[in-house]
């Protein structure tokens, strides 16, 4: 299990951003994805919304069809024809069949229609998420370590680590781009939305007490820089 660390909610290495232009259901869903841990980025307005898709690195969008100034639909086809493969979950109340075909005909992955369920959406979520990484399974291993995303937990050799949240983010993000050097820049894009400010040397020095509890833990899995590049693991 994770250490509590104040003003922080446990959460995977994932940035959402919702569109949404009921305000109620905005907050309510805001608050809703915080609380199970994803930083999350918000407007209700669609040429914002195609604004901020193409120039911030989303894992997923959670995008409203019915919005002002660039419905979704629009939104989604112009966000396909700049290049855009971020995971798209396309919210509607149509439930008619040529409208579900309409949204994914036009590049959305999965669909829901209101009202619904904030448990399916979280599911949904979560499994598009997965899919951004091609990692099917919560569960990733790698040397002696084990990284559940649903239990959010970390196991060395099968006995529990314990992990600040911010500590169990960076890692998880670090597990899920393997192989890959990760920037900086890269860490703060998924584990922050626009709302939180950053102290410069929060990835440095949540780095460092990551390797101090995996050596302490007698892993062998270690975190190595590429400086000027960024962190990995493999």
């Amino acid at each position: 299990m994770l250490e509590q660390e104040a003003c922080s909610p446990v959460s995977p290495a994932m940035r959402l951003l919702l569109v949404e232009d009921s305000q109620r259901l905005q907050r309510s869903l805001t608050l809703g994805l915080k609380q199970a841990g994803y930083a999350v980025d918000v407007t209700g307005d669609g040429r914002d919304a195609l604004w901020r898709a193409t120039t911030v690195a989303y894992d997923v969008i959670i995008l409203d069809i019915m919005i002002p100034s660039l419905d979704g639909l629009e939104v989604l086809k112009e966000l396909r024809q700049a290049g855009k493969d971020t995971h798209v979950l396309l919210l509607t109340a149509k439930d008619a069949v040529e409208d579900r075909v309409k949204g994914l005909q036009a590049g959305a992955d999965d669909y829901l229609i209101k009202p619904f369920s904030f448990e399916e959406l979280l599911a949904r979520v979560q499994a598009l998420c997965r899919r951004a990484y091609a990692q099917k399974s919560p569960e990733i291993k790698l040397g002696d370590l084990t990284l559940n995303s649903v239990k959010q937990e970390l196991l060395c050799q099968g006995r529990n680590v314990e992990l600040l949240p911010r500590e169990f983010r960076l890692l998880q993000l670090l597990f899920l781009r393997r192989g890959e050097v990760v920037s900086r820049p890269e860490i703060e894009a998924h584990l922050y939305d626009d709302q939180t400010e950053i102290m410069s040397n929060v990835v440095e020095s949540t780095v460092s007490l990551l390797r101090k509890k995996l050596v302490a833990a007698g892993s062998s899995t270690l975190i190595q820089t590429r400086r000027g590049f960024g962190y990995l693991v493999e």
